[in-house]
């Protein structure tokens, strides 16, 4: 008869032996798809654990479902430039998971745009919408487009071209896109004007991240760059520390970087360097940030265009340097794995104390186990960045009240629900063996959630 230890050990290479039997089988039925792959691997190997003491979870082949998408959808996008000639682009939207509710994420707009990025994102949205508490199921879509240079007129042709086709496969509770890279305020209004005409009626729920004036929330511009700094506060908290007089790099310059710079300066912290695709800027005196949003917000142009306002200043060519600037929290809100190993050495080589992922999986697999293996507080994207997509599904509320929030009553509700990820987080990470590592936390707290509502709806 086994000892105690013996069937321990045989259970948990029962578990790993379905995990990887199961990441074979998506990478065989996905081939080239490498982003997704990573993202897959991630989660799945956190899941052990939960496998090892709930096999019920395996015997209703739930990792063979949820890796699944339950619909992908492709599309072609044509529209005319300003020149009068037509341009073609591609459409994706991903519907991966509705056990907990309606299909919701963002609508990426970049010439990286592909079946494997949007899959990836599609997701780790599951877990991340799990993780907020509200009633929203993941997915994700976009476009190669790039709006970088393109004018106000060309910008609206296409996006009507693609809400077109997209109009098709959404509604207020089937599919609730928002804005991601490349999809802001002018990109959701066009959008929205144009389903409004498909469907001649109002539907504002439709869609998120919409201009206060017509149905969008208080709170929801600021809401992922503010929920980043609210979650990395309170893991710093645990620890004894803060953002009160510490050093922070920033990555990116968009909507999430933005307000992570805003919010991170409000508590306390001096702000050096922010970067976008072209470069970085590094202000020993900190980041001027009304400047960078005329920059990036208003005027549309190039980061680099900062130091000609700032001579003190400096402007470096080469986004991926921004991680030799010594700092003792650093928060990555530009794009996928943009800290490697080598960068994630030269930032524990310089003292960081803190990481969070405020974009979505900015280091690779490598460079969070050199964080953990370093003792760095590392806070996962799924979890960090969790606070936008949780004011989309509260905005997705009031449009369906018919009423709006305050400011201060939709910050509140923000801070409480990074609050509850992360002490959730916490709590599933040490209740399944893994204390302190919240990537594992994330991960099982955020699967459970859709993992339960999978077993009772049946295999479908």
């Amino acid at each position: 008869m086994p000892t105690i230890v013996e069937t321990k050990q045989t259970d948990t290479q029962i578990a790993k032996d379905y995990v990887n039997r199961v990441y074979e089988a998506v990478i065989k039925r996905n081939p080239n798809e490498s982003e997704f792959h990573q993202a897959v691997k991630e989660i799945f190997d956190s899941l052990v654990p939960v496998f090892e003491k709930h096999p019920k979870y395996m015997e209703n082949g739930i990792l063979e479902r949820i890796s699944e998408p339950e619909r992908m959808i492709t599309f072609r996008v044509p529209w005319v430039d300003d020149q009068g000639k037509v341009q073609v682009n591609r459409g994706f939207r991903v519907q991966f998971n509705s056990n907990i509710g309606p299909y919701k994420g963002g609508l990426r707009f970049h010439p990286s745009v592909n079946a494997s990025i949007i899959k990836f994102l599609g997701f780790e949205q599951i877990f991340k919408n799990s993780l907020t508490g509200q009633p929203i199921g993941g997915g994700k879509g976009g476009s190669d487009f790039d709006p970088k240079g393109k004018s106000d007129g060309e910008v609206m042709r296409f996006t009507q071209s693609f809400m077109t086709e997209l109009a098709k496969h959404i509604g207020p509770d089937v599919d609730v896109p928002a804005g991601d890279i490349g999809v802001g305020a002018r990109e959701i209004g066009y959008m929205f004007g144009q389903y409004k005409r498909l469907r001649g009626g109002y539907e504002a729920g439709i869609l998120t991240g919409k201009g206060v004036g017509y149905g969008g929330s208080l709170t929801r511009t600021e809401a992922t760059g503010y929920g980043t700094v609210y979650f990395v506060e309170e893991m710093l908290k645990d620890k004894g520390l803060s953002f009160d007089g510490s050093t922070v790099v920033v990555s990116g310059s968009g909507n999430v970087s933005i307000y992570a710079i805003e919010k991170a300066t409000q508590l306390g912290a001096k702000v050096v360097a922010c970067s976008d695709s072209n470069g970085y800027i590094y202000d020993k005196n900190g980041i001027n940030l009304e400047t960078v949003k005329r920059l990036k917000e208003v005027e549309r142009k190039r980061i680099s265009e900062y130091v000609a306002e700032h001579p003190e200043a400096e402007y470096h060519e080469g986004c991926a340097g921004i991680w030799l600037i010594p700092c003792d929290i650093a928060l990555p809100c530009a794009t996928q794995n943009e800290i490697d190993e080598a960068s994630a050495k030269v930032l524990v080589n310089n003292g960081v104390k803190a990481v969070g992922e405020g974009a979505n999986m900015p280091s690779t697999l490598e460079a969070i186990d050199i964080f953990h293996e370093n003792n760095v507080l590392f806070g996962p994207a799924k979890a960090v960045n969790a606070g936008g997509v949780a004011v989309s599904a509260l905005e997705m509320a009031q449009n369906s009240m018919r009423l709006s929030w305050t400011f201060e009553e939709v910050d509140a509700k923000l801070q409480e629900i990074m609050t509850n990820i992360y002490r959730n987080s916490v709590n599933a990470a040490a209740e399944y063996g893994h204390p302190d590592n919240l990537v594992v936390g994330a991960n099982i707290a955020g699967f459970l959630k859709v993992a339960d509502a999978m077993m009772v709806q049946g295999v479908i």
